[in-house]
């Protein structure tokens, strides 16, 4: 399992390093560019001044050029200075990775949680009242747009009852909180981001699981536990349950680049202090350095996820062995 681990590892190198080659090429090929963007706030910039502009932040160099430069800066763990105010890239995305983690941890959360949950329920109850209200509810979540739905939510709870911030991570008065109410404070910012970031993912799931719980249920081994006597509760939680969890696990993986995707979206919409709205944020000025840094770093956090759910494979499931 170690050597598993450490293969992985090392075989994230060059992954990486492909989605960065890709990323590196899009942005720069790009129409537009951030010294002309700059230059035509100045109507009395002379082609000479883009020229030395240019050249200052190396936007003269060919762009393998250019791209060897930043990957000898990233082994050394440095992205560079943002074009916009100088600062170093990596400085500026911690101080937004710990809004996008929370988010996205805390949404994680609700959709494994309430979707094992829901989709259980859901299996055993089949063919209910309750069973079929949860499958429109999880339509529901397949068809709406999430950011139109964002937008409505916002303006119903926050715009028209006034019971919810709508924008940012803290009210204006934050620092003169005390813990409790700047605990609750974040919380109440948090709803409205995290229900949206949550909901398709929560019905995806819940139907996953009922699906993979239904099947698991309909096995010889079950139906002797039940002629054994034994009783429902520990039938379902502890032998029905742990086997419907691995195909599930499967969907953690698949669900954080969905959700890292996401954050910029709505991180954008919410004001949401974090990796995305970072991102977009530098898309809209073509910051090159900024772009490059969130995208290698949410594509790190992407596949150590998916190598996280391999390992919990073979924690749900000792047959599995990895070499």
């Amino acid at each position: 399992m170690t050597k598993y681990i450490i293969k992985r590892l090392f075989l994230l190198i060059p992954i990486l390093i492909g989605i960065t080659i890709i990323t590196f090429l899009i942005i720069h090929l790009t129409p537009g560019e951030f010294t002309k963007i700059n230059m035509q706030m100045d109507t009395k910039a002379s082609p000479d001044s883009l020229a030395r502009l240019r050249h200052l932040y190396g936007l003269d160099k060919p762009l393998h050029i250019q791209y060897i430069d930043w990957l000898k800066r990233f082994i050394k763990l440095d992205f560079g200075e943002s074009f916009i105010d100088n600062r170093p890239v990596i400085n500026k995305i911690l101080e937004r990775l710990p809004a996008t983690l929370l988010l996205n941890i805390v949404s994680l959360f609700f959709i494994f949680f309430l979707g094992i949950i829901i989709g259980v329920t859901s299996a055993v109850k089949r063919n209910s009242l309750y069973d079929r209200f949860m499958m429109i509810l999880t339509f529901i979540g397949y068809s709406v747009p999430a950011f139109w739905l964002a937008l409505i939510l916002m303006l119903f709870f926050g715009v028209k009852l006034e019971l919810l911030p709508i924008s940012g991570m803290k009210s204006i008065d934050f620092e003169q909180m005390n813990f409790l109410e700047k605990v609750f404070d974040i919380i109440s910012h948090m709803i409205l981001p995290v229900f949206i970031t949550s909901f398709g993912g929560l019905a995806y799931i819940s139907r996953y699981v009922k699906s993979s719980m239904v099947e698991t249920l309909s096995q010889q081994y079950i139906k002797a536990a039940y002629a054994k006597g034994l009783s429902e509760d520990k039938i379902i939680y502890k032998s029905a349950l742990k086997n419907s969890l691995l195909p599930v696990i499967t969907l953690l993986g698949l669900s954080l680049p969905g959700l890292i995707g996401g954050s910029f979206i709505f991180e954008t919409i919410f004001a949401w202090p974090g990796m995305g709205r970072l991102a977009y944020e530098a898309a809209m000025s073509f910051d090159y350095p900024v772009i490059m840094g969130v995208v290698t770093i949410a594509a790190f956090l992407t596949m150590l996820g998916n190598l996280i759910a391999d390992i919990l494979y073979a924690v749900v499931d000792p047959r599995i062995r990895y070499r």
